[in-house]
């Protein structure tokens, strides 16, 4: 239900004020909700790991997808490129015997060719395929849940209007193609549109200041016109609806599988 009992500007501050490190969305209880895929990433993700002797988790974010595994492998490193994450993740997953190193944004990987039986990542914003081949042994696999074409497009739409080109990037056959020529064979590509509704405009600004990658340029100050008009039309009709765009992907590198799956 939209909240009547604050001010736009009682939302705004609110939601402007909330930390946003990490990748943990429960500021957003009760004031968004969001369709889960139907495959259960984690659970698949939990699974792999068991069956492996050294695995790569890229795009970390605060660990918080990571430390869902039951077992890790003897061998566990994490990847994430932003520092406050980089944080988090390593207090929360040092403990495990998680190694979490922190590199610039889309940079080559700081591993050996060949080092890893399993490399994965929950909603990359980019996905570098050649360094994912490069850095999987041969037999050896990627498994992600990447972000689909189009997600959050109504969202984004009432923001900066439609963005082909970048929903064309994220395209199933798209990533095949890439994974293809870098030498990765596709076992899985499957997608699914889900739900999301937000009940306030706090919910919102949140997000956006979350997921920076859907209103790249996004602050209160330069788009208030729009969340003013965005606010109107929650507080009119309860809430507003958008689809997030998910996608399983499965890759293997070609050789004697290194895992179960």
């Amino acid at each position: 239900m939209p909240d009547v009992g604050r001010t736009f500007e009682q939302l705004v501050a609110e939601a402007e004020s909330a930390p946003i490190a990490g990748w943990d969305f429960s500021w957003l209880d009760g004031r968004a909700t969001e369709q889960r895929p139907s495959w259960g990433y984690q659970r698949m993700m939990s699974a792999r790991l068991a069956n492996v002797s050294a695995a790569l988790d890229l795009q970390t974010g605060g660990g918080e997808v990571l430390s869902g595994a039951q077992t890790f492998p003897p061998t566990m490193a994490a990847v994430e490129s932003w520092p406050p994450n980089a944080a988090l993740a390593t207090q929360r997953l040092h403990p495990r015997g998680v190694v979490v190193v922190t590199t610039p944004s889309e940079s080559v990987l700081p591993f050996a060719d060949e080092a890893f039986d399993l490399v994965t990542s929950r909603h990359p914003n980019s996905v570098c395929w050649t360094e994912i081949a490069r850095v999987l042994r041969p037999g050896g696999g990627y498994l992600g849940q990447h972000i689909g074409p189009a997600t959050a497009a109504e969202l984004v739409e009432h923001f900066i209007g439609p963005q082909p080109e970048a929903w064309a990037r994220r395209h199933p056959d798209t990533e095949a193609a890439q994974a293809r020529a870098a030498g990765l064979d596709i076992i899985t590509m499957r997608a699914e549109r889900l739900r999301q509704e937000f009940f306030d405009i706090g919910a919102v600004i949140y997000f956006l200041r979350k997921v920076i990658w859907t209103v790249p340029d996004f602050s209160v100050q330069q788009y208030r016109r729009q969340l003013e008009e965005l606010h109107e039309r929650i507080q009119a009709e309860g809430s507003f609806v958008a689809h997030a765009a998910r996608v399983l992907v499965e890759a293997r590198k070609p050789g004697p599988s290194a895992f179960g799956a």
